[in-house]
């Protein structure tokens, strides 16, 4: 659906108006394209090692980098020592994993604020920082935690489309880990366009770059629920355009939707209502017999049957629970019980901003979408084993049918409640189960990644 009041915002006099009267002004995102170049320069600041491992990272990706260190003095990153103006920077990279106290926080943190006049429109601010944990040190365990608090305020100061997020490793975890650099491509790309204030948390040095970034997914064959159209299609477009061969399921009553979903993709299609006892054994029968294998399982089907709890009747209440958690747990049974879902596994699943904030008349959506957040995690655990993973991404206010029926004043506010104050896309979604699904995330399990906008509720 067309956001036509960023539209309006976005040049010319709409602009200028939008200016005099303090209203929001949205910007179009830098999304994903084909041949997409990460942004550049990259102003790297920090001073411990992970900050010129990550460096010299960067620079074999072919980008421009930039140093300054924690004490240095914070030169401006727009003139150079010969006075000559630099150009704007695509993004500023905040390493903190060696703080130990509070107190360290200080330089690194404040020369990169320095920096964020010269970033520019779209641009990226991501922090590298250890995850706190109640076996650290008091003071190291603040300072760790302190850097959750920066990088979340500081995501909501940024303008002009520009957005931040970190990543945070797990102790052991080297910054040049695999799935460090993975998730720190993804979040520099146009692929991450409305995931702010967020956080990816590499727990294992696991994962493995491909050899391709444009193909990530190539040789696997992925099943995406719910994809007959919305976000599910949007699913199953993302993964085949990354290489994977799909699989589209959704309900026979959209069956003509699906077909055209699965030729668009060329994958194949299974008409299935997923709350069947044998949803799983069927949809793992299917993948085998048509392509030799499944690797990856999204789990994107879900409905809404909202009510106020004091009006709640069983049907509603029963439905939502049936399709958007009970089916996904015994579909996940049957894959683990399975020896053909095995190494380097990936599951899913669609959460929503609902189950973590709650929301006014969706008790059921709301508890089905938590449970979805505590089926994540706890599956994690039981994948590890064979070296899977599982993930949950949890949308915000994403531009669909279904909201596109939202009243129209109620909609609006719904848009502008983020903080690039505009809804995000399907493809966006898309982008962010496409990355989870790859080798690249190896090392990240048991995360719930919000593509929201960073919402200004629940955050």
């Amino acid at each position: 659906m067309t956001d036509k009041y960023t539209a309006f915002v976005s040049h010319g006099w709409g602009r200028d108006l939008a200016k005099r009267l303090g209203l929001p002004q949205p910007v179009a995102l830098r999304r994903h394209a084909p041949g997409e170049r990460l942004p550049e320069p990259v102003l790297v600041v920090g001073s411990g090692p992970s900050a010129g491992v990550l460096a010299a990272a960067l620079e074999d990706w072919g980008v421009e980098v930039r140093r300054e260190g924690a004490d240095d003095g914070g030169a401006s990153p727009q003139v150079g020592p010969d006075g000559a103006r630099r150009s704007k920077l695509g993004a500023v990279l905040l390493v903190l994993d060696s703080v130990e106290r509070p107190e360290d926080l200080s330089g690194p943190v404040l020369a990169a604020g320095r920096a964020l006049r010269s970033l520019a429109g779209c641009g990226r601010v991501i922090t590298v920082s250890r995850r706190a944990s109640t076996a650290d040190d008091p003071a190291v365990a603040a300072a760790r935690q302190g850097v959750e608090g920066v990088l979340r305020s500081l995501a909501k100061e940024l303008r002009a489309g520009a957005t931040g997020n970190g990543i945070l490793l797990a102790e052991g975890v080297p910054a040049d880990a695999a799935s460090v650099l993975g998730a720190l491509r993804f979040l520099l790309s146009g692929r991450s366009a409305f995931v702010d204030g967020q956080f990816l948390t590499v727990g294992t040095d696991g994962g493995e770059l491909p050899e391709d970034p444009e193909r990530p997914l190539r040789g696997k064959v992925a099943v995406v629920t719910g994809a007959a159209r919305g976000i599910g299609a949007a699913i199953a477009r993302t993964l085949a355009r990354d290489g994977a061969k799909v699989v589209v399921v959704d309900v026979p009553a959209a069956g003509d939707s699906l077909a055209r979903v699965a030729n668009g993709v060329r994958g194949t299609a299974l008409q299935l209502d997923i709350t069947r006892p044998d949803a799983g054994e069927r949809i793992l029968e299917h993948a085998l017999g048509r392509h030799g294998r499944l690797d990856i399982m999204v789990h994107n089907a879900g409905i809404t049957r909202d009510k106020l709890l004091a009006n709640m009747d069983d049907a509603r209440w029963n439905s939502v629970i049936a399709v958007n958690i009970a089916a996904q747990l015994r579909i996940n049974e049957a894959l683990l019980a399975s020896e053909r879902f095995g190494a380097g596994a990936r599951i899913v699943s669609v959460s929503s901003t609902s189950g973590i904030a709650g929301n006014r008349g969706q008790t059921n959506y709301a508890a089905s979408k938590a449970g979805v957040v505590g089926m994540v995690r706890s599956t994690a655990v039981r994948l590890a084993a064979r070296g899977g993973t599982a993930n949950a991404v949890a949308p915000g206010f994403i531009e669909t049918e279904m909201t596109a029926k939202i009243p129209f004043a109620t909609r609006e506010v719904a848009r502008r409640l983020n903080s690039l104050q505009q809804g995000g896309q399907p493809q966006d979604v898309a982008e962010a189960i496409a990355f989870l699904a790859s080798d690249a995330a190896g090392g990240i399990s048991g995360n719930v990644l919000r593509v929201c906008g960073q919402n200004l509720v629940g955050q």
